[in-house]
């Protein structure tokens, strides 16, 4: 096991499997194809079909499945990315939803089916204020939006 991620998030889509990981390598930093691996001739899907993709997102390991059609994506697990600020929040919000599904409090679905969170890491911060009423109006505030407002949570913060 030298050398390898212990954990490991596997996401199986039906026939996608390299394309999401060329997606998601192409939009986030120090990110790569790390193995393509095929079907041989045992199946149970074509031989030469893409078997499996293995890539890294910011030095984190996942693994891409090609299945098959029988499991989709849900919001029962996301992937988290705490950005530094609005740009990055802007910039990773716009290519992540391109084709997918914008949903409330920064999370959304990429056109593969995948949830993600975009949350600036202020978010967090504020959110375990010590000052109860800080933390309500900030909470309170990130429920209106889509996605993440810095601006508008560093408003709700500074209120009272």
């Amino acid at each position: 096991m030298a050398g390898m991620q212990r954990i490991v998030p596997n996401l199986w889509f039906d026939t996608e499997a390299e394309e999401a990981a060329n997606f998601y390598t192409s939009i986030f930093e120090n990110s790569r194809v790390l193995r393509v691996m095929h079907y041989g001739d045992a199946g149970p899907r074509p031989a030469g079909m893409v078997l499996t993709v293995t890539f890294q997102l910011e030095g984190q390991e996942f693994t891409a499945l090609n299945g098959g059609p029988e499991f989709k994506f849900n919001e029962a697990i996301s992937l988290l990315v705490n950005c530094e600020g609005q740009k990055e929040v802007d910039r990773l919000w716009d290519e992540l939803s391109e084709g997918g599904e914008k949903g409330p409090c920064g999370w959304l679905k990429d056109k593969f089916g995948v949830s993600w969170q975009i949350t600036p890491t202020v978010l967090e911060e504020m959110l375990q204020d010590e000052d109860a009423d800080r933390a309500n109006r900030v909470m309170e505030a990130m429920l209106l939006m889509t996605k993440i407002d810095v601006a508008a949570l560093e408003k709700a913060y500074a209120q009272g």
